[in-house]
């Protein structure tokens, strides 16, 4: 299991206060100004992996499928009475986002991953100076602070690569210990799977601009970037003619009893080398290692 962190900070004053005789010549002493906290420098430093949103071709049947793996609704947006985006909880930092498909959004598959942070607009500043162009934060539909930008090639065009801080008023952060399905086959996100038009360019993108490192001890085509900060998580940078279209999610789990739920729960899945594969409704693999 990834460690998570925790961050803390304490601030101590001390007041001295001298006596004095003030005489009634004397002018009222002016209020002292209070210091201008010093702004957070720029960092790419992040906390994590957010969310994973999808494209499906039947709303209901894919959150079926994610309750039959453990998964639990934990809310979601709808319009005119209509569902446009369902959240499917795993953990309190962690999400998938099903979106249906419908007249104007017909790809199904992959549509982007969400990064999360603690300072949100220290990681667009950080972007901004790196020459790079995050639209602004803003607050987004489920009340937390977002923003967006555009990143390497992939097959629907530049990828969209979405940024989120949590807030105390936010549909996930009312959420947090709910929804929490005791039968979940995971309870961590810890990698995903890009698929990029060009991985050298993409990586050096992901290196050179926004802070990711590089795994060095994989070669070839196996490209494992670990997010900036102290998450341990990552991206997997996969050509596009290998990836197509389809989300591909890694799950820490223990093997042997991720196996013997899945055959419990009559889920088919694949045994591959130190993995099993487990495909949604619309062909998106979850990776259980």
């Amino acid at each position: 299991m990834s460690p998570r962190r925790t961050f803390a900070n304490f601030l101590a004053a001390v007041l001295f206060c001298t006596a004095s005789v003030v005489t009634a010549q004397q002018p009222a002493a002016t209020p002292p100004v209070a210091p201008t906290a010093p702004a957070t420098p720029p960092s790419p430093n992040l906390a994590g992996l957010a969310h994973v949103a999808i494209r499906v071709h039947d709303l209901d049947a894919s959150v079926a499928f994610y309750q039959k793996l453990g998964f639990v609704r934990a809310f979601a947006l709808s319009r005119d009475g209509v569902v446009y985006e369902a959240f499917i909880k795993i953990n309190d930092q962690q999400f998938l986002e099903l979106y249906p498909a419908d007249a104007k959004n017909t790809q199904i598959g992959f549509l982007h991953v969400c990064f999360y942070g603690h300072d949100l607009q220290s990681v667009h500043d950080y972007y901004v100076a790196q020459g790079l162009a995050p639209k602004d934060v803003r607050t987004a539909g489920a009340g937390n602070l977002l923003f967006t930008m555009p990143g390497p090639a992939t097959p629907t065009g530049p990828q969209n690569m979405e940024y989120t801080q949590y807030m105390p008023a936010s549909m996930h952060s009312k959420a947090v210990g709910q929804f929490l399905g005791a039968d979940r086959i995971a309870t961590e996100m810890t990698a995903v799977a890009i698929a990029v038009n060009d991985p050298a360019a993409a990586t050096a993108f992901y290196t050179d601009k926004v802070g990711f490192t590089r795994d060095e001890m994989l070669h070839g085509s196996n490209i494992r970037l670990e997010l900036p900060g102290a998450s341990s998580e990552s991206l997997f940078l996969v050509p596009a003619e290998k990836l197509g279209f389809k989300a591909r999610i890694f799950f820490a789990a223990d093997q042997g009893q991720a196996a013997a739920e899945l055959k419990k729960r009559g889920i088919p899945f694949d045994q591959e080398p130190d993995a099993l594969a487990v495909q949604d409704p619309d062909g998106n693999q979850i990776i259980l290692y």
